[in-house]
């Protein structure tokens, strides 16, 4: 057999792994070992995605989410790039705001969501800001750790020569920190969507999450279980396609 088709053992785990999964709810809701009040069977929440999709139901609320994520990702990453660099590169700044950050950054970012509230009332403002302060702290975080891990001597050499401070941030500091940035981004997109979700669940009136919400709320778990789904296929596709990303823009270090 040629060993072009032959398909690597890690491909048939990833692909058996789902189906295997799939095969065990058929036979559990084909049992009936729990009530569909509990547990719905996979036919019927197949119907359920195609009457969301016929709908315009899952476009609709799924558009918004995105719309969302999209914003407030922006914003949390550019907040944490500029502060993470100035945290790295200022003495002054780590002394002031250092301590404060490394301590705020361990609380959950739901936590914060009562205050917001508060602030921002329930509207697009206060989740396009929760999203931010669930994408600022990751890219911030790992901005300052690529900063510092810059070789003091880049910057030695830089000061002899007396580089302006934009070719030093652009042609060294930069490119050095580029792999650790990368990395913070993909986590901060991540628990940007995570969070998003999990705010929609709680307060809104669109979006993935408020559509499992008015799932629970009419008793409709295949429309929840939709949601999960869609939830975890749109988290899925987010990071592997931000890993794609990340390769090819690291691809010159291995060149």
């Amino acid at each position: 057999m040629s060993q072009s088709l032959i398909i690597p053992a890690r491909t048939w785990v990833s692909v058996g792994s789902p189906l295997l999964l799939l095969a065990v709810w058929q036979v559990v809701t084909a049992a009936g070992l729990f009530p569909s009040e509990v547990l719905v069977s996979p036919e019927a929440v197949l119907a359920a995605f195609a009457e969301v999709i016929r709908s315009g139901e899952l476009v609709t609320h799924l558009r918004e989410s995105l719309f969302r994520l999209a914003w407030g990702f922006s914003f949390g990453v550019t907040a944490g790039l500029v502060f993470g660099l100035a945290l790295g590169l200022s003495k002054t700044v780590s002394a002031l705001f250092g301590p404060l950050f490394q301590a705020i950054r361990q609380v959950p970012v739901l936590a914060f969501i009562p205050l917001l509230i508060l602030f921002f009332g329930i509207d697009e403002v206060f989740k396009i800001i929760v999203i931010a302060v669930a994408a600022f702290f990751p890219t911030a975080l790992s901005t300052l750790d690529g900063v510092r891990g810059v070789p003091k001597s880049y910057f030695e050499v830089g000061s002899i020569y007396r580089v302006p401070l934009w070719t030093l941030v652009t042609r060294i500091l930069i490119p050095a920190t580029v792999p650790a940035v990368l990395s913070g981004v993909r986590l901060s997109l991540t628990r940007a969507w995570l969070v998003l979700v999990a705010a929609e669940l709680v307060v809104a009136d669109s979006g993935v999450g408020q559509m499992m919400e008015m799932g629970r709320q009419m008793f409709r778990l295949d429309i929840v279980m939709v949601g999960v789904i869609v939830a975890g296929l749109i988290g899925f596709l987010l990071d592997r396609g931000f890993s794609l990303l990340q390769v090819r823009l690291t691809r010159w270090r291995t060149a």
